[in-house]
């Protein structure tokens, strides 16, 4: 039997990369860059400790990355640019 592991819950995902966007966007680009990392290294432990496939870690890391970045540009776009 098979099944697929989603370490990180859709629900949740959209809350997480909401915050991580609204706190980087108060931050110097250089802070903010530093800080979107030091969140995705947080995620990256929690799923090892978890057990997690590292593929599957790597895999997660990278799309939430490309959803914080796309979420980020989503804000720079609106009126005022507030996330």
């Amino acid at each position: 039997m098979t099944a697929a592991v989603l370490p990180f819950p859709l629900a949740r995902r959209c809350a997480f990369i909401q915050k991580q966007v609204t706190h980087a966007s108060l931050m110097n680009p250089d802070a903010g860059v530093r800080y979107v990392q030091h969140q995705l290294d947080i995620q990256a432990e929690a799923m090892r400790r978890r057990g997690i496939d590292e593929d599957l870690v790597q895999r997660e890391l990278r799309c939430m990355r490309r959803a914080i970045q796309a979420q980020f540009a989503a804000s720079v776009q609106t009126p005022g640019g507030k996330p």
